[in-house]
């Protein structure tokens, strides 16, 4: 190897290394290294997948040329393809021709025009680990020295650090963001606001922070022993108009009978579950229940549906939690104050119906139970409350005396 060779690789990795770790943006790393990538190995295309630890699945997250659409959506599998066999045995894979013959290449239907000749591929590592898979591929055959593996090599190193820092960066971006809105809650819950405003935020802020497609909450109706919504964040009618379920007979009422969360990997081969062919509709799959809690009661519960199968981390159950105690809370307060305003409105209408029984005892000379009965009577007649008619007597009664201020 020459020594231009030796300066030029070094050159290439103080450009990565000073390029990618100036950014902290996650995305933004990965854009830069595969950009880099393929602009330092000529390739026809780069391709950066990132080991999704939740499903064990390496999932394209950066391109560069031809796909940028596909981002997001091709998974695989360890040990699936070319791919998942470098991510899974953490070694490097050259192919100078006829790449796509490899008994071990992963075809895609979406991406019919793909024929690459070359193939180099790379773990991406941090602390010893595989975190993802970086490859460049060339339309044309292409012999790969044994400076550019080595090269490719030490890049899956360096973006692996890269990448960690970003997730750092962004899992404490997101705990403030977490803290921040679980504090928006509390503040919500100390105002005055509306109960149904307050729980819209709750589903919103709870389906942000599950990254939830549907997420409702369901108060529970005593008396028919129903689970109703309440409030929701969903993108069709069609589950914003489910009718209450029955807490005796589903799978959602084991939360309330339970007092405790419920997980559901997939509802739609769960037998209690009295919708599967909506949330198939819906593209729903993993469900996380959780009641909502007050003075030792349940009064409803917070259910967040993903698409894909979703197992809450501890520190997003901490943060759910407080955010269903936060609603219970609410729903508490608001049923205590409309306690109270009943409880006010019934002293009222008692002070109201002595006055106008005492009326009529005295003008018509009527017993307290017959003034009762005549109230309760033109109550009846006239379809009003009584509370209406006792102030219509004593409206009366107060038009019949005479007015002297003007003697």
């Amino acid at each position: 190897m020459s020594l231009t060779t030796n300066d030029r690789e070094l050159d290439t990795l103080y450009q990565i290394s000073t390029s990618i770790n100036s950014h902290l943006e996650l995305e933004e790393v990965l854009g830069e290294t595969v950009r880099l990538v393929h602009e330092v190995t000529q390739g026809d295309s780069c391709l950066l997948y990132l080991l999704d630890e939740t499903t064990r699945e390496l999932v394209l997250q950066a391109a560069k040329d031809p796909h940028p659409g596909e981002i997001g959506s091709i998974r695989l599998k360890l040990g699936e393809g070319i791919t998942g066999w470098v991510a899974q045995e953490q070694k490097v894979v050259a192919i100078a021709q006829n790449a796509y013959r490899d008994v071990r290449f992963k075809f895609f239907a979406n991406l019919p025009e793909d024929r690459f000749e070359a193939f180099l591929s790379a773990p991406v590592t941090a602390k010893n680990k595989v975190i993802g898979v970086i490859n460049v591929q060339h339309r044309e055959a292409h012999r790969h020295s044994d400076s550019e593996i080595k090269l490719l090599t030490i890049i899956g190193q360096q973006v692996g650090n890269a990448i960690e820092n970003a997730r750092l960066f962004a899992a404490a971006q997101k705990r403030a963001q977490q803290i921040e809105n679980i504090l928006r809650v509390t503040e919500t819950v100390s105002s005055n606001l509306y109960l149904d405003e307050i729980l819209k935020l709750v589903v919103e802020l709870a389906s942000e922070m599950t990254n939830s497609s549907v997420c409702s909450i369901m108060l529970v109706d005593e008396e028919k022993q129903e689970l109703a919504i309440r409030a929701a964040r969903a993108s069709s009618e069609e589950y914003l108009k489910k009718p209450p379920l029955k807490i005796g007979r589903s799978l959602i009422g084991r939360v309330v009978r339970g007092g405790k969360m419920v997980t559901i990997p997939d509802v739609t081969s769960e037998p209690d579950y009295q919708y599967p062919e909506l949330a198939k509709k819906e593209g729903l799959q993993s469900l996380v229940s959780l009641p909502l809690i007050a003075r030792d009661q349940v009064l409803g519960v917070i259910n967040c549906y993903t698409v894909n199968e979703h197992q809450l981390t501890q520190e997003e159950t901490h943060m759910l939690s407080i955010i269903a105690h936060q609603a219970a809370s609410a729903i508490e307060k608001t049923r205590l104050i409309a306690q109270a305003l009943e409880a006010k409105e019934a002293l009222e209408t008692r002070k109201v119906m002595e006055r106008a029984k005492g009326i009529l005892q005295a003008e018509a000379r009527l017993s307290e139970e017959q003034a009762y009965l005549r109230i309760q009577q033109q109550s009846r007649r006239l379809r009003k409350p009584m509370k209406e008619i006792a102030e219509a007597i004593i409206l009366a009664s107060e038009l019949k005396k005479p007015d002297y201020r003007e003697v």
